[in-house]
C-alpha cells in the first residue's frame, strides 16, 4: 500500500534558509524575520517530515518575506520525523508518539517566546500535513491564535472540532487521496451549522497532498497556477486577520 502522506519529495537541493536556529526552552525552532521591525507574527506547523525539512524552511522564509516574523518550532521535540524509507505499515504506530492533537504546551512555549522575546501581537498559524490537522485542533483550543491556515490537514474522530475559536482557511487538492470530497463537504456543512467566526474552505484542481510547499524547482508547469494561487490565498487570509 503507498503512504498516503507521502508525496513526490523530488531531489532536494540544499536549500539555503534566510533564517536561523534557536533554542526555545524544551524545542528548537527555525526563525526567519522581515528586514524591517514588526509585531506580527506567524507559527509554521511542519508536516511528517519535520521541522528540517527544505520546503517547510522556504515556507517559513516566504511567509517572513511578507512582513511576518515566522517561526517553525520542532513539534517532534527531537524525535524522529517521518521518513520516506519508512513502511506505511508502521505508520500508525509512529502516529501515536506524534500526535497532532498533543500540541498544546509546545504551541505556549512558542506564544510566549513570540511575545516576549519578539515583540508580537498579533500571532497566527499555518500548517501542512500533520500540521494541518495540529493547526485544526489549536484554533479550536487556543484563543491567542488570531487566525490560522490548515493546508491538507484536519481532525476527523470528534464531533467537538467545528467551533473555531478565531478565522480559519482550510486548503486542499483536489486529487488528495488522504482527504475525501465527502469529507470536505461534511467539514463545511458543519462549520455553517457551528462555527460563529469566519472560515473558508476552498479545493484546488487537480492538486494532490503535499501540493503548497514545493520548492519552485520541484513545481510541475501544470501545478504551478494552483499552487502559486494556494499561497497567494494563504497569505491573503494571513494578511487580512493579522
Amino acid at each position: 500500500m503507498a503512504d498516503p502522506f507521502l508525496y513526490n519529495t523530488g531531489e532536494r537541493s540544499q536549500y539555503g534558509c534566510l533564517g536561523h536556529e534557536v533554542q526555545i526552552e524544551h524545542i528548537k525552532a527555525y526563525v526567519c524575520r522581515p528586514s524591517f521591525f514588526t509585531d506580527k507574527a506567524v507559527i509554521v506547523a511542519h508536516d511528517i517530515f519535520g521541522w528540517l525539512f527544505p520546503d517547510i524552511r522556504y515556507i517559513v522564509d516566504l511567509i517572513a518575506g511578507h512582513g511576518y516574523i515566522t517561526i517553525c518550532p520542532d513539534f517532534f521535540k527531537g524525535t524522529d520525523p517521518w521518513k520516506t524509507t519508512d513502511h506505511w505499515a508502521d505508520f500508525a504506530d509512529w502516529m501515536k508518539t506524534h500526535d497532532p492533537m498533543k500540541v498544546d504546551k509546545e504551541a505556549d512555549v512558542v506564544l510566549k517566546y513570540l511575545k516576549e522575546q519578539c515583540g508580537a501581537k498579533k500571532i497566527g498559524i499555518v500548517g501542512f500535513s500533520w500540521g494541518g490537522m495540529a493547526v485544526h485542533h489549536l484554533m479550536l483550543k487556543n484563543p491567542q491564535l488570531t487566525a490560522g491556515v490548515s493546508l491538507y490537514g484536519i481532525i476527523r474522530d470528534s464531533e467537538e472540532r467545528y467551533n473555531l475559536l478565531n478565522p480559519t482557511f482550510f486548503i486542499f487538492g483536489e486529487k488528495d487521496h488522504t482527504i475525501s470530497y465527502d469529507q470536505i463537504t461534511l467539514l463545511e456543512e458543519k462549520l455553517k451549522q457551528y462555527c460563529k467566526v469566519a472560515y473558508k474552505i476552498k479545493v484546488y484542481p487537480g492538486q494532490v497532498h503535499g501540493f503548497a510547499q514545493l520548492k519552485p524547482e520541484d513545481m510541475k508547469p501544470e501545478d504551478k497556477p494552483y499552487i502559486e494561487e494556494a499561497r497567494k490565498d494563504m497569505i491573503d487570509w494571513i494578511k487580512t486577520f493579522i
